[in-house]
């Protein structure tokens, strides 16, 4: 992740008795994102501001302030900020467990060892294709 990658957990596992986990993340600008992907887990996007692009299967769509994006268990997505300014927003992880890699990400970025709850398992993400916008492999 870039050092301007900010990232919160605002509820995690433990509190939701592993239903859903809320993140806060704040994405720089021509952030290209994590690679499409899918995993055992839904995912809601909350955008709270600047514009973000996602990828749901070969579908790409923009979203603002404002605007929700569901990715659904197995269905392979990515997202970016392609914009020239931050962009920020909510993510809800359902069932919860995903927000201990944000952990593990904000305590390695700030230096410090994460915390006991971020050491548990993490749900397992299996890549299926490119960043947002990184041309296909023809090989």
């Amino acid at each position: 992740m870039p050092a301007d990658f900010e990232t919160r957990v605002l509820l995690r596992s433990e509190k939701t008795g592993g239903q859903i986990s809320v993140i806060e993340n704040v994405v720089p600008r021509k952030w290209d994102g994590p690679p499409l992907h899918t995993h055992e887990f839904d995912e809601t996007f909350y955008v709270l501001g600047g514009e973000l692009t996602f990828q749901l299967e070969e579908a790409l769509t923009k979203a603002t302030g404002g605007d929700v994006v569901f990715a659904p268990r197995g269905v392979p997505h990515a997202l970016a900020n392609q914009s020239d300014a931050d962009a920020s927003y909510l993510l809800f992880c359902t069932p919860a467990g995903f927000e201990r890699y944000f952990a593990r990400l904000a305590a390695e970025t700030a230096g410090v060892e994460p915390p006991a709850w971020a050491l548990q398992p993490i749900p397992p993400v299996t890549r299926v294709g490119p960043q947002i916008g990184r041309a296909k492999s023809t090989a």
